[in-house]
């Protein structure tokens, strides 16, 4: 788990970095093409709710943390938490998740992460909901189309890699 929340936070911080000197409107679609949910949604899957959710909001507190801190880090970090948790309940209907179920679980997870965010924004700055839902529409295009596309390829295998790993094959 630790290795996925450091490659998961480095990349964060990477694709974060490039997404901050980009012009603004391409921060919110370059800051989306990343690991985060993709890892957190592949371990969840892989070793359950509890390690899901460590992982989904330590990501994103080890990379706000060399990168920008504010006060939307503990709700972002709990949102990919949640996320992960998500994925780790869905677990328990998927014991051996194949590509399609990847991409299906990726697809509804990734829209409720978005529309959560987008809330939160929202109700934090005190803006119309649907427009915050407008706004971040490119942002949820991107998240998801990088996470249906990730996990369909290369999910089923990093999850058996993770199992493999920590010893813990799904009953």
């Amino acid at each position: 788990m630790a290795a996925m929340v450091a490659i998961g936070a480095v990349a964060r911080i990477v694709l974060g970095n490039i997404a901050l000197e980009s012009p603004s409107p391409l921060f919110g679609i370059l800051i989306k093409v990343g690991l985060t949910e993709t890892l957190t949604i592949t371990n969840g899957l892989a070793l359950g709710p509890g390690p899901g959710f460590i992982t989904g909001a330590l990501i994103i507190v080890v990379s706000d943390l060399f990168m920008s801190p504010g006060a939307w880090t503990p709700f972002v970090a709990a949102i990919i938490g949640f996320v992960g948790f998500s994925a780790g309940m869905v677990r328990t209907w998927f014991r051996n998740p194949n590509a399609l179920r990847f991409a299906i679980v990726a697809a509804f997870l990734t829209i409720l992460s978005e529309f959560l965010q987008n809330l939160w924004v929202a109700a934090f700055y005190n803006l119309p909901i649907s427009a915050t839902m407008m706004t971040g529409l490119p942002s949820l295009v991107t998240a998801f189309a990088n996470n249906v596309i990730l996990l369909t390829a290369v999910g089923p295998r990093i999850m058996k890699m993770i199992q493999d790993a920590a010893g813990n094959q799904p009953r």
